[in-house]
């Protein structure tokens, strides 16, 4: 057995303050072995015929191999090893199942979504495995025991039948809406990124509120890990992608920022709901980018029916579909969306630890920034024509 999935019991030691020189050295780990590691990935990818053949609908316009997903839960791990072996880390292993359950359930997502990029699989028996990875994370610990409702009621103490379904939900939610965006070079991996960092921003938060307490290290070293394997995956993903994350990276993405968001809870912390939506930000903030994919099917719908067309004929509605007509390429759809999310999900983490008076100004410019840059190639046609 690997030593660092060893877990003894106790009580918490505090007063080790915010390891960041350390947690950075976690994230480079995952950075650089994620890096390494995908260019083997992808010659073996493209060996055992693991081959995204362009469709239709697809961006891409030729055969490109999948399975990055196997190096970055690879680049993950061994991030993971070597926090368990760092005496500033390695008390977040002590106390917790939470980094075990991780390793365990992203292991089980990974194999799923290998046998999906290689062979293929139906919904249901996709969505199986992916409840199979969840109810993982909730036999070994990793709930969302707390939940803030609007009004007299705050904070809900959840027992356990239902912090484990609420888990399993949450889980199997934030794992497809990864997945489902996952149609552009470097998109999925770079909301991954900004994602597991406006967590990793509010857990490094509780850590310095709370003096190092070992119960609140899981989060952080989680979305560390994953910020490190997603920034390690980027070069090889970025258009022009040489190889895909597949499945078995999206549906690892989704797992990780899902099982850190619950990691972050822990009892005697005093929660707000902006702390909770914090935690629920990677879940809300896909949500709010599906939305205008979501509408535009809805009218691809309509339109498809007046044209006496099958509803379900593939047609290029997403989002990022809609960027590109608008003028931009692939690689600055990625790079606009990668910003609307940060502008996004890093004040609303940044909401936790700072003054509304900072982050308020500081998000009214990001938006201005964000809103200018996605309507630039209109902007300048229409200066052009006049």
């Amino acid at each position: 057995m690997i030593d660092f999935l060893a877990v003894p019991s106790g009580a918490a030691p505090s007063g080790a303050g915010v390891p960041l020189r350390e947690l950075v050295l976690v994230g480079a780990t995952a950075t650089a072995v994620t890096f390494l590691i995908t260019s083997l990935v992808r010659v073996f990818a493209i060996r055992a015929g693991a081959v995204a053949v362009p469709r239709a609908r697809d961006v891409h316009v030729i055969p490109t191999p999948r399975l990055g997903g196997v190096g970055m839960y690879i680049g993950a791990v061994a991030a993971i090893a070597l926090a368990a072996q760092l005496p500033a880390l390695n008390r977040g292993f002590a106390y917790s199942t939470h980094m075990r359950a991780v390793v365990v359930a992203g292991l089980v997502i990974v194999l799923v979504g290998v046998i999906d990029d290689r062979w293929g699989l139906d919904a249901l028996t996709k969505f199986a495995g992916q409840v199979t990875a969840a109810g993982v994370l909730v036999i070994m610990g990793v709930t969302w025991r707390v939940f803030s409702v609007p009004g007299p009621i705050g904070i809900l103490s959840l027992d356990q039948v239902q912090a484990g379904v609420l888990t399993v939900v949450i889980t199997v939610a934030t794992i497809n809406a990864i997945n489902f965006i996952d149609g552009l070079d470097g998109l999925a991996a770079g909301l991954g990124l900004v994602a597991a960092l406006a967590i990793c921003l509010f857990s490094l938060g509780q850590l310095r509120d709370n003096g190092g307490a070992a119960n609140f290290y899981p989060p952080a070293l989680i979305t560390v890990a994953l910020a490190g394997a997603c920034l390690g995956f980027l070069p090889h993903n970025f258009s022009p992608a040489r190889i895909f994350m597949g499945d078995s990276g999206a549906m690892l993405i989704g797992l990780m920022l899902a099982a850190a968001s619950a990691s972050a809870q822990n009892p005697g912390y005093a929660y707000g709901t902006a702390d909770v939506f914090t935690l629920l930000s990677p879940l809300i903030l896909v949500a709010a980018i599906m939305f205008i994919p979501m509408l535009d099917m809805l009218m691809a719908i309509v339109r498809r029916t007046r044209a006496g067309v099958g509803f379900y004929t593939p047609d290029k509605m997403h989002l990022h579909h809609r960027l590109l007509e608008l003028g931009h390429s692939q690689a600055r759809v990625a790079l606009l969306i990668y910003l609307w999310v940060g502008v996004l999900a890093l004040s609303v983490a940044a909401s936790t630890v700072m003054p509304l008076r900072v982050v308020g100004p500081a998000f009214a410019v990001g938006l201005v920034v964000a809103l200018t840059f996605t309507f630039l190639p209109r902007i300048v046609r229409l200066f052009r024509s006049s």
